[in-house]
């Protein structure tokens, strides 16, 4: 069973508009609802993939309902709290492919909420072959959180993914967890360098066992005990990238359980992100896609010692 964590859950909301222009009213022509959060994403792909996935985090409110409710192929260990779960609106220009993301707060955690997650959590990661930690931090939840649900997965043995931003993942490095997957953007707030490869290195001497970084439409850079590698897309391809990310959070969960070689988990990866660009609607990924693109990426790099 793989574990995905997702504390700050969301119901995904896209629309779908002929074009979108400000100050102006727009007839909206499809409208699609999905549960959401990064770590809800991540398991949908796993899932579709055919691992088997537990998930956890909160949920609360009439929204946080319509989440548990729209859970398939997963199980649910979601923990409900008083505060309602917050929903994500991208607005999707059909004339350009560009997407307009808005993000609600999420609900606001007590003590007591979050004590009874830490529980729950400390039950799962002992049955899990793998976990990932996924997403913001929910108002009351401590910043260190991540940090100690790092500790908690490497105590038991459990290989730990890691996919935050911020302060909760400058903290959260130091724990040390497997692997980290941050965007270009994150690891240069976490390293102060805006080159990717420095960067990238700079992360593992912070904590990280590996750091594999997101470039968006230009693919991946990773930097393991085993090796360095770059991972780029046949193309680039318009669409709504919502929930690529956590498509490379999966494929990297996917490679590791089974035990797969970097290149090809790299492979997995940007082509399952690539596949969800062209999917039309968000935290979905287009299989025929992706069994066309994985066999297209363009893997390079060096093997070192581990």
């Amino acid at each position: 069973m793989i574990l995905t964590v997702t504390l700050n859950t969301a119901l995904d909301v896209t629309y779908r508009v002929p074009s979108l222009r400000p100050h102006t009213t727009h007839r909206v022509t499809d409208v699609t609802e999905r549960p959401g959060g990064k770590g809800l994403n991540v398991a949908r792909v796993l899932s579709a993939l055919g691992h088997e996935v537990t998930v956890t985090g909160f949920a609360g409110g009439a929204t946080g309902r319509a989440v548990r409710e729209g859970l398939t192929g997963v199980t649910d260990a979601l923990v409900p709290v008083t505060g309602p779960t917050r929903r994500t609106i991208a607005v999707v220009d059909q004339r350009t492919g560009d997407t307009t993301q808005l993000n609600e707060p999420g609900p606001v955690i007590t003590p007591a909420e979050w004590s009874a997650f830490q529980e729950t959590y400390e039950g799962l990661v002992a049955g899990a072959r793998a976990v990932a930690l996924c997403g913001s931090l929910p108002p009351g939840v401590p910043v260190g959180a991540y940090a100690g649900l790092v500790r908690t997965a490497r105590a038991a043995g459990i290989p730990v993914l890691l996919d935050t931003s911020g302060e909760a993942l400058r903290r959260a490095v130091a724990a040390r967890p497997d692997l980290i997957k941050p965007n270009a953007d994150e690891l240069a707030e976490l390293t102060g360098s805006h080159e990717p490869l420095r960067a990238t290195q700079d992360a593992r001497r912070r904590g990280a066992r590996a750091v594999v970084t997101s470039l968006g439409p230009e693919g991946l850079v990773a930097a393991a005990p085993e090796g360095r590698w770059r991972a780029t897309p046949p193309a680039r391809l318009r669409g709504n990238p919502t929930g690529a990310g956590d498509s490379v959070s999966a494929g990297l969960l996917s490679g590791l359980v089974d035990r797969l070689p970097w290149p090809q988990t790299l492979a997995r990866a940007v082509a399952l992100s690539a596949a969800t660009v062209l999917a039309p609607a968000a935290g979905e990924f287009d299989r025929a896609a992706y069994e066309e693109l994985v066999g297209r990426v363009a893997v390079t790099g060096e093997v070192t010692a581990a």
